[in-house]
């Protein structure tokens, strides 16, 4: 089904209630230790959260790639307060502590999915693949329900990051999951152009679930899993 107009717009204010909803499994599955998971000798992959957002709020979906086989680690950067002059260097740094110099997988959830996309094109030798959670990186850089609250936290216009913003496609299998439910980000800036990643999928959930909801993310492990096969990514 091809997207509506009213889809490459933010979502309507009412939907940030669906949000809110989400707030409770967002604290109840955050407990744990923020260490690795998964076998040792699993395939790594790095959990880039989204926009004020922590190793916390990425526990669910570390679990779910940790059960799948995954050597899963945590960015550990903190609260993510926006893109920063030395955020791709860091990223880079986190690459080489997890993989040894060896490519990772990278999963980015909303503002960390932008992230994940540019560190691809950074270092494209230290990722296997990109996986993004209804991350904005294509269509109008307004397209969502925070930009003037990124503005104010992250000190910074969204139209001019200190991390590029590119919607090209990135040099390595990049895989982007969206939603029409999603109340933070348009459905039409997470899916992105055909041309804009190898593959788009829709799922039915809000923007919180991609991270804290168990049902979502054991599917996006699920399709992830089989779209690294289809491509021959460990």
């Amino acid at each position: 089904m091809a997207l509506s107009r009213d889809d490459t717009r933010a979502p309507p204010g009412c939907r940030r209630l669906t949000e809110a909803l989400s707030l409770a499994p967002r604290v109840l599955n955050s407990f744990g230790h923020l260490g690795p998971r998964g076998p040792v000798d699993g395939p790594p992959a790095l959990v880039i959260p989204g926009f004020v957002a922590t190793d916390r709020t990425t526990m669910e979906l570390r679990r779910a790639f940790a059960a799948a086989g995954w050597r899963t680690h945590p960015w550990s950067m903190g609260l993510n307060r926006g893109a920063r002059a030395d955020t791709l260097e860091r990223l880079e740094r986190r690459l080489l502590e997890i993989g040894g110099g060896a490519p990772v997988l990278v999963i980015g959830w909303s503002l960390g999915g932008l992230f994940a996309r540019e560190l691809a094109r950074h270092r494209p030798d230290l990722v296997s693949a990109v996986v993004t959670l209804g991350s904005p990186f294509s269509g109008d850089v307004r397209g969502n329900n925070v930009w003037r609250f990124y503005e104010w936290v992250a000190g910074h216009p969204v139209d001019n990051p200190p991390v590029p913003r590119i919607s090209d496609k990135p040099p390595v299998p990049t895989l982007a999951f969206w939603s029409r439910r999603d109340g933070i980000v348009a459905p039409a800036c997470a899916r992105g152009e055909p041309s804009e990643s190898d593959q788009q999928i829709e799922l039915t959930c809000n923007h919180m679930a991609f991270g804290v909801s168990r049902a979502t993310t054991r599917e996006v492990v699920r399709q992830t899993s089989r779209f690294l096969a289809e491509r021959g990514v460990a």
